[in-house]
């Protein structure tokens, strides 16, 4: 079974498929790689006018996978590098892509999910969708999905969603600028299509030069070389942080940093 199913419409969408429902589509090193390769294909595909990001299931990408999680406990350095190398790859493959990109998003985008999201140049929300940048929580930092997400959001709500790992619901990611559409899950697919038939009404060489262009300016603001971020999370990654977040996840316990006051006793019933 392929993690990324890729369907071309005869009128030039492609469409990419994040197929891991079962696990609501979290990223393993497969799906990391298959969705870079399938990016590669399609830009190159003169056929294609437009992209699609979607998923099966329930979630559009619950981020990292479980026993990704499991296999950072015993990775080498040299494998946590290539592996924190090969997301920030697959984001800069979609963001940089030459042909419009939408995202097409319902149930929980975490972590890498939202960075899919912020490196597609519109997105479409179901009004039940569910966000987060969590990677705090568990002793890990979103390095790579930063530079994407100031672009998309603005450094304040970056900086608040970074650094406190909340959840936030489509609402305030459309007031953010996240997502630029909130519509009821029926509604989801028509609203991508408008989207698509809006991108297809622009000539395919003006579109890719003005998405050029605009990543010329963007570059300005990104700050420090993603290569940089990417050493940096790979350090982090094999830290006593990352380690102790790791477990206390897959334990279903809060790790030992997690001060969460306890609840004042209720008086009892008489």
């Amino acid at each position: 079974m392929s993690l990324v199913l890729t369907h071309i419409d005869p009128d030039g969408t492609a469409t990419l498929t994040l197929n891991r429902p079962e696990v609501h589509n979290a990223m393993n090193e497969e799906l990391v790689a298959t969705l870079t390769a399938e990016l590669r294909r399609v830009e190159a595909d003169p056929a294609v006018r437009l992209v699609v990001i979607a998923a099966t299931g329930r979630s559009f990408s619950a981020g990292i996978d479980l026993s990704k999680l499991q296999r950072m406990h015993h990775a080498t350095p040299e494998e946590m590098l290539a592996d924190t190398v090969a997301v920030s790859q697959m984001l800069a493959t979609l963001d940089k892509l030459a042909k419009p990109t939408i995202a097409k998003v319902q149930g929980a985008a975490f972590a890498g999910g939202i960075g899919l999201i912020a490196c597609c140049d519109v997105a479409i929300a179901s009004a039940g969708a569910l966000f987060g940048v969590t990677e705090v929580r568990i002793g890990l930092a979103p390095l790579v999905l930063n530079p994407y997400l100031v672009r998309r959001i603005g450094m304040a709500a970056t900086r608040r969603y970074t650094l406190t790992g909340e959840r936030f619901d489509a609402r305030e990611a459309q007031s953010m600028g996240l997502v630029c559409e909130v519509v009821h899950a029926e509604q989801l697919a028509p609203t991508v299509a408008k989207y698509a038939d809006l991108f297809r009404r622009g000539a395919p060489n003006a579109l890719a030069t003005a998405k050029a262009a605009l990543a010329e300016l963007g570059r300005a603001q990104d700050g420090p070389p993603p290569e940089e971020m990417v050493h940096r999370l790979a350090v982090l990654r094999q830290g006593p942080e990352a380690r102790e977040g790791t477990r206390a996840f897959l334990e279903k316990r809060s790790p030992s940093w997690a001060l969460v006051p306890k609840r004042a006793a209720q008086p009892s019933e008489s």
